[in-house]
């Protein structure tokens, strides 16, 4: 990881339009600020699919048309909030399947495990560390169909040529049958969008920042904290939020951990994030694209997001 994480951010910072990947964020330290974004109450996305899935769990499953065992691979699953109601549901009507909870964070993966092992004790859960891409591999293998889980509008975190290319991962890892859950933040009103992420409390800018905290500590750099700024910006015709890190004054960076000075003018910037919303032709056309039928749209009462259900 070091190495990759080390040749990633090293390509970002010397490129001419600086940059670094937002995968990067969700470190430990990172995936509890982001815990604090989604409590947030201009951050509508998390409540928005939270009442999919509270709501709507007896739907789901029922288009799903699982005759047998089943397993339920989730992607990036964090603290498994949202899908808890999913899970609860299936586990009280007691459904047979496999829930198999994927998290680049081992923090994470800890404290889900412990609080699903506490709330539902018949589950049988099977969690994965690592990068999603390789442990998906390991569903063509299995025996069972299986429901991938892409929440909390991931997808959008990618660029459209990079959506694509992961969608058609999915359907390479897929066998033919399975369905993906993927969920989708839908273009409303931009002042929505706007306080959602470019937020009052100012954790949205502590999440960033931390990722230059975390390059300190892992390539023993010197950046100083208090000399970058935050800023985002929403454009509602292609539906992207970009988010920066703003350098407020000029200096240089040193990564002694491979003796490389970065250098910032004043008010440069550092892309470190789209976060797309989709109208639903987008959604469809996406999925045509990477040779995916589109079964449901489970919308939430305000049709701010969609959970949309695809099959291989």
């Amino acid at each position: 990881m070091t190495d990759t994480f080390t040749k990633d951010i090293v390509d970002g910072l010397t490129a001419k339009d600086k940059h670094l990947p937002s995968k990067y964020f969700y470190d430990d330290n990172g995936s509890r600020i982001f815990q604090e974004i989604m409590n947030m109450p201009e951050y509508y996305p998390t409540n928005a699919e939270f009442e999919i899935l509270s709501m709507q769990s007896k739907q789901i499953i029922e288009a799903l048309k699982f005759s047998r065992p089943f397993n339920i691979v989730e992607l990036g699953a964090g603290d498994g909030f949202k899908t808890f109601k999913l899970l609860e549901y299936l586990v009280n009507n007691e459904v047979d399947f496999h829930y198999v909870p994927i998290d680049i964070s081992q923090e994470a993966i800890d404290i889900l495990t412990r609080r699903l092992k506490e709330k539902l004790p018949a589950l049988k859960i099977d969690p994965k560390v690592g990068d999603y891409f390789e442990i998906l591999k390991d569903n063509r293998q299995s025996d069972y169909p299986s429901l991938l889980l892409f929440l909390g509008g991931n997808i959008g975190n990618y660029l459209e040529h990079k959506a694509k290319e992961l969608l058609a991962l999915f359907h390479k890892n897929m066998k033919r049958g399975d369905k993906l859950l993927i969920g989708f933040d839908l273009k409303k009103n931009p002042i929505i969008i706007h306080n959602a992420y470019y937020d009052k409390h100012g954790i949205t800018k502590r999440f960033n920042l931390n990722l230059l905290v975390r390059i300190n500590r892992t390539l023993d750099a010197d950046f100083k904290i208090d000399d970058f700024d935050f800023y985002c910006h929403y454009n509602p015709i292609t539906g992207d939020v970009k988010s920066y890190i703003v350098s407020l004054r000029k200096q240089t960076v040193h990564l002694k951990a491979i003796d490389k000075y970065i250098h910032f003018d004043h008010d440069e910037l550092i892309w470190t994030e789209l976060s797309k919303k989709y109208a639903l032709e987008e959604i469809n056309d996406l999925a045509e694209h990477a040779k995916f039928k589109v079964e449901n749209n489970f919308l939430d009462c305000k049709h701010y997001f969609t959970d949309s259900l695809w099959q291989k």
